[in-house]
């Protein structure tokens, strides 16, 4: 279902060395997992007999009874899913902790532990060795390779390996190579005693390796069952996929847990392909490695249909309100270092913008207002300019003239109707016929004075385009897209209501009010009459579409070039209960046929920082051509 695969962590109740409870549990999780349609299924180390045997590992009467608990968990387990459990092993008079791959009663592949413990041996790196175990002629392989799900099938297929978890600790962890031959899924096995701060490590090495390796990584530990002769096993489970966690289960608890979340195997693998510096890494490994992939044919398991995993309806803003915080901290931060350096290279002796009193030039103005106060400036040393025009309305125009008052910037005000209807003479048009012209003719009429001022007084035309309205194509050529240099580009409209009330709670409390209305105004261009009563009557989001939505296209389409369709059903998940599926197929198509044919307003985008993620300029966020078709896109969504 889109990439998407269901993975099962458990973690079950143990009994030391009691092997028939402890396979008892393992059954009722495995039973509950695939009920739940979950395709790996994940078991703590050494799960079969619990990790803290100590010397008992060396007693053939518990060796004999873990190799029959194995056969009975081969018979009982349910059919489909793939199951990965612990055990003890002796292969060639050594002693081996390992970790059995199973599915539909078969053992599809042993992979042992290469560490060596105080009663293991390192598992050695071998190529296919056949041992018997369980009634069974299996692989015995601790190489590079991946199990395999459905042969690596396309760019969709779940690829995954096994590691323990004092292999995750290691200076270079296996995962790392096996991540680089193919292995998008690594599952770990552990079982680790813990005491504070194990928790947290372990939670950002789990994280980290997963963004790394640009794979999922599920790690399981073993719980409270575990002796407790010197330390207790806390039972961690958690799962992270490219650096970020999907789910985790709460610790220290005496029952078993079962954590299940869906990975997006599509997303990964287009990572893996955007990432040119990973495919170089992994053909430099193939070419000096010559052991082969070890691909175990996996059978296909039921899918699920619904869909297990956070989802954010504004992937742009974090819900954690500490985070959302320090995010917007760190956006306006860059923003300021971007100008300042521009600022001083330019020798400026002005900041010139236009202040129209809604959300673009309101954080542009904050950000010049702080830059110059970090270059030791005044805030006069910024040139605000409210330009009237045929729809400007008297809240903004009052927002736009209070905010500037109050931070003390200079404050110009330049009508810009009688300009423009000179303009409408010159060129003949029906000042009546409210089209394009009408619109854009007030935007470049706007530029025109913000350039000709920054001349005049030695200034620097500081742009206030966002990245939602680039990435549509909502601005007008050579209009409002067009500056000197850029604050806003890379930053959303959803993102940029939450920077702009940080500064008014964190940074300028004295205009928090107005920012706050400013935040609360419909988001308009105002380049078209106010109504009767003087409210704004041209509102982009009644034309457009909401810029939620569009942002979250933005960002599933760009980061991950995921396809129309499965942009659409990610959109259902979060904005289904708001709107029919129809509205938001509408919604999509219209940003998908403006994103690609208005590259050429990308084209000549002036400088600018990049402060989030997602970056459009043509100087390296995004090379694309200005005469693509939309068809294939559109097609695709349709059939």
């Amino acid at each position: 279902m889109y990439g998407f695969q269901r993975i099962a962590l458990c973690v079950p109740e143990c009994k030391v060395a009691d092997v028939d409870y402890n396979c008892d549990k393992i059954l009722a999780l495995a039973k509950q997992a695939a009920k739940e349609k979950a395709g790996v299924v994940v078991f703590p180390e050494l799960s079969v007999t619990t990790a803290s045997c100590g010397d008992l590992f060396r007693s053939q009467a518990l060796l004999t009874a873990a190799e029959n608990g194995v056969v009975r968990l081969l018979k009982e387990l349910p059919k489909g899913p793939v199951f990965v459990f612990g055990t003890p092993m002796v292969w060639n008079y050594r002693l081996f902790d390992v970790a059995v791959v199973a599915q539909n009663g078969r053992i599809r592949g042993i992979a042992p532990n290469t560490k060596k413990g105080r009663v293991f041996s390192a598992g050695p790196y071998l190529e296919k060795a056949c041992a018997s175990y369980a009634g069974q002629d299996v692989e015995f392989c601790s190489t590079k390779g991946a199990y395999d799900f459905d042969r690596w099938r396309g760019v969709s297929g779940l690829c995954f390996d096994v590691e323990f978890g004092d292999e995750l600790e290691m200076t270079i962890p296996p995962s790392s190579e096996k991540a680089l031959h193919g292995a998008n899924l690594i599952v770990c096995l552990a079982a680790k005693t813990d005491h504070v701060g194990t928790r947290e490590k372990t939670r950002d090495l789990v994280r980290v390796q997963s963004e790394r390796c640009k794979a999922a990584y599920a790690y399981v530990s073993a719980g409270v069952g575990e002796s407790t002769t010197d330390t207790v096993c806390g039972g961690q489970a958690v799962i992270a996929e490219n650096g970020v966690i999907l789910a985790e289960n709460k610790m220290f608890q005496r029952n078993s847990q079962l954590i299940l979340t869906d990975i997006d195997v599509e997303m990964l693998s287009a990572l893996r392909v955007a990432d040119t510096d990973f495919g170089e890494a992994a053909a430099s490994l193939e070419a000096r490695d010559e052991m082969p992939w070890w691909n175990n044919d996996l059978d296909k398991w039921p899918e699920a249909k619904d869909l297990r995993r956070p989802l954010s309806r504004s992937p742009f803003i974090p819900e954690d309100a500490a985070k959302r915080a320090a995010v917007c901290e760190e956006v306006f931060e860059i923003q300021k270092a971007g100008l300042a350096k521009r600022v001083e290279h330019a020798r400026a002796q002005k900041l010139v913008l236009g202040i129209s009193g809604g959300l673009d030039s309101t954080l542009a103005l904050l950000v010049s207002v702080e830059t110059m106060k970090m270059l030791k400036r005044k805030p006069s040393d910024v040139m605000a300019i409210t330009m009237p025009g045929f729809g400007t309305s008297d809240r903004t125009y009052e927002n736009a003239c209070n905010l500037c008052r109050k931070l003390g910037v200079e404050l110009r005000e330049i009508s810009i109707k009688n300009a423009c209807l000179e303009h409408f003479a010159n060129i003949g048009h029906d000042p009546n016929d409210r089209n394009v012209v009408y619109e854009n003719a007030q935007a470049r009429e706007r530029t025109q004075i913000l350039l000709d001022l920054a001349n005049k007084h030695n200034g620097l035309v500081v742009g206030t385009g966002d990245l939602s309205e680039i990435a549509l194509g909502w601005c007008t050529f050579n209009g409002d897209h067009i500056s000197q240099y850029g604050v806003n580009g890379s930053i959303p409209k959803s993102l940029m209501r939450s920077v702009i009330a940080w500064v008014g709670a964190e940074k300028l409390p004295k205009v928090k009010a107005v920012l706050q209305d400013i935040i609360d105004t419909p988001v308009s261009p105002e380049l078209l009459p106010a109504d009767e009563q003087g409210k704004i009557k041209q509102k982009t989001e009644d034309i457009l579409g909401p810029y939620e939505i569009h942002d979250f296209f933005l960002y599933h389409f760009f980061k991950y070039g995921a396809s129309p369709k499965k942009i659409l059903f990610l959109a259902e998940q979060v904005f289904g209960k708001e709107f029919e599926k129809e509205q938001l197929k509408g919604y999509l198509k219209n940003f998908l046929r403006r994103f690609v044919t208005q590259q050429f307003k990308r084209s000549c985008m002036p400088d600018g920082v990049k402060t989030t993620e997602i970056s459009l300029s043509p100087r390296g966020g995004l090379a694309m051509p200005s005469d693509a078709s939309f068809n294939v896109w559109l097609k695709e969504l349709d059939d």
